[in-house]
């Protein structure tokens, strides 16, 4: 039996494809055209550029490679039940860069519109053999077609049938399984509500906190009042900071001199004749200790110079004793007396 309805490669299409084949690269397709061919079922010519009466072109809603036979091409449109108003009997295949790449008859068909009282989803597929299937991307923008129910059966099919069901960890998203025990240590279970209810209820049953003391831990209240003598209330740290701000406003310390009080630094120099600087501890034992070590006074007598003590007394014989001036006076007195 003679075929009657067929798909080919246009001369350009063949070019452009064994082109892409020789250079390693990619052919695009990417829309489709339906045309009526003037009323006519036609013949596909190779030499075609453009459809004989084009009726409508848009992208493409799937293109693949047929699973039951790797050197075939599935091109899908579908068109909406909002177009329509004409017969389709040719069908084009066109490039990224508006090139025929390949042409079909197809039985004769009417794509009703709404408004006649009839319409329908209408899905075009034209089946396209090559000799080399990945020299064509096989790539659509889900962002300006439709799915037909076959194809969105089939995704899901495949989804449930792969392994592509990770499940759930502390790194990364997935499924969980759910779990109402309260004793499991499981990182890879998700508690339930129930399970939540009882830890709550058990934790709510053994709350035995009280309040804090200056005596002993416990729960506090937190304030950010500046002028309460509380003992069980908790400064925040807006308090702390209002206090801190209010000191830091008022301090005016200023450097101790001689005449007046202030800040002063200390050193531990013994040679300094500053006065604006305290001796250290430091300073004082080291000034001390010279001082004791240098320290070799001793009694006067009539024969060398020294310490001596003083003496009151007008009969003394004392030869190591100094006389006080009171002493003198006595007999300075007594003498004047027995003057004549």
């Amino acid at each position: 039996m003679t075929v009657k309805y067929y798909a080919i490669l246009t001369n350009q299409g063949a070019a452009r494809l064994a082109n892409a084949t020789m250079l390693g690269s990619k052919l695009n397709l990417t829309q489709m055209a339906v045309g009526d061919a003037n009323g006519v079922l036609p013949t596909p010519d190779p030499a075609q550029t453009k459809l004989i009466n084009q009726k409508r072109i848009a992208p493409l809603n799937l293109l693949s490679v047929d699973p039951n036979n790797q050197s075939q091409i599935i091109a899908e449109q579908i068109i909406p039940e909002n177009e329509g108003g004409f017969w389709i009997r040719e069908i084009g295949l066109y490039d990224d860069e508006g090139v025929l790449i390949a042409v079909a008859n197809c039985p004769e068909t009417y794509k009703p519109q709404l408004q006649e009282g009839s319409g329908r989803t209408q899905t075009i597929r034209m089946i396209l053999v090559v000799t080399n299937t990945e020299a064509i991307t096989l790539k659509i923008d889900p962002s300006v077609v439709l799915a037909t129910r076959k194809y969105v059966d089939d995704k899901i099919s495949e989804h449930e049938q792969s392994r592509r069901h990770p499940d759930a960890s502390l790194t990364a998203k997935g499924f969980v399984q759910l779990s109402s025990a309260t004793n499991s240590t499981s990182e890879a279970l998700a508690a339930t509500p129930k399970a939540v209810k009882a830890a709550y209820d058990l934790a709510n049953g053994k709350y035995t906190a009280q309040d804090a003391t200056t005596a002993r831990k416990g729960l506090v209240q937190l304030s950010s009042a500046t002028n309460s003598t509380s003992e069980a209330l908790a400064a925040t740290p807006k308090a702390v900071k209002a206090a801190y701000d209010l000191a830091n406003g008022k301090y005016t310390a200023q450097d101790a001199t001689t005449a007046r009080k202030g800040l002063v630094q200390l050193s531990s120099a013994t040679n300094s004749t500053s006065e604006t600087q305290a001796a250290t501890p430091k300073a004082v034992k080291a000034a001390y200790d010279l001082a004791n070590a240098k320290y070799t006074a001793q009694d006067a007598t009539t024969a060398q110079k020294g310490i001596v003590q003083l003496s009151s007394a007008t009969n003394s014989t004392s030869e190591t004793l100094a006389a006080t001036s009171k002493a003198v006076k006595v007999v300075m007195d007594e003498t004047n007396k027995k003057a004549p």
